[in-house]
Parts: structure tokens; sequence; C-alpha cells
């Protein structure tokens, strides 16, 4: 996937916004933000930079909009499947946050974020904090520290092990 969005960004933006704009979506984010960083050999310097700043551009919009945006797609007969299977999805991950961190759930994001795991990361964590009820002020911090620790074992994944590895 992330190789096809490579090719359509190649030649219209540079590679360090390809990588940026990947680390922005949803279900890829920044771990194939490294991935588009290494096959457009993108410095792991600037890599750091790009994915963690293009992971982090949508929690605030998530935190903030998630709730009004569900809400308006559930009043839609065509969007309501997906506005329930979203909010389903978030809730089972946020009851095992609950379950496992009880009465810290900040600490729970944070864990969460940063797991290099499918399923986890920014966007899930924060459409969870947002349907929780966790505060702003709260829960961004938490996100982005785990969107920082997401950033450290991919680093190691991507650039570290192969290096040590001799690829």
């Amino acid at each position: 996937m992330v190789e096809s969005i490579i090719e359509l960004f190649t030649g219209v933006i540079p590679p360090w916004l390809t990588v940026l704009v990947i680390s922005m979506l949803p279900l890829i984010g920044l771990h194939g933000g490294f991935v588009a960083a290494l096959l457009l050999n993108v410095p792991w310097e600037q890599a750091i930079v790009l994915a963690i700043a293009g992971n982090i551009i949508p929690v605030p919009f998530i935190l903030i909009f998630i709730r009004a945006v569900l809400a308006f797609m559930s009043r839609n007969k065509y969007l309501r499947p997906i506005s329930k299977f979203l909010e389903d999805k978030a809730l089972r991950k946020a009851s095992e946050l609950v379950r496992k961190y009880p009465g810290r759930v900040s600490i729970g994001l944070f864990v969460f974020v940063a797991a290099p795991l499918p399923g986890s990361g920014a966007w899930t964590g924060s459409l969870i904090s947002a349907l929780l009820g966790v505060p702003f002020r709260q829960s961004f911090p938490m996100i982005s520290l785990g969107v920082v620790g997401a950033c450290a074992i991919m680093l190691i994944l991507a650039y570290a092990f192969p290096y040590a590895m001799g690829f």
C-alpha cells in the first residue's frame, strides 16, 4: 500500500512531503511513514521529525471533532454502519485499556499508541480517548508521547536493526 502511495506522489511532491503525508494516514501512519522514508532514501534524522509530525497532526482534529462526525454519520443510513463499526472497535479497545489500566487511562493511551501493533496508534488512540471523554489536555500529551515511543521502536526496527545485521 505504501509503495502505491509513493508511486502516486512520485514527481508530484518531494520525498519528504510524501513521508509526512503517509504518516498522517489512518491504518498506515507512522509505521508506513518509516517504510516510505526507507524506500525514498530519506535520512533517518529527517524521517523521525516527519513521521512524528505527520502522525500527530490529525490528533487534535480527531479529539475535538470525532464525536460530532460520528453523530452526523449515524444519522445517515449509508454512513451509519461505518460509524457503528468505528465506535464498536474503539469501545472494544477502550474496554481493554480500562481493564488493563483502571484509573490510569492516560497511561493506557500512551502504551496503546506506542505499541507497534495492528489497530493501535494515534488515530485509534484519539478515537478511544474522545469516546471515553478523556479531556484534551490530558489525552493529547499522552497520545503525543505514545507517537514518540512508537517512533523510537520503529527507528530501531527500520534503521538500527538492519544496520546492525549488516543490511
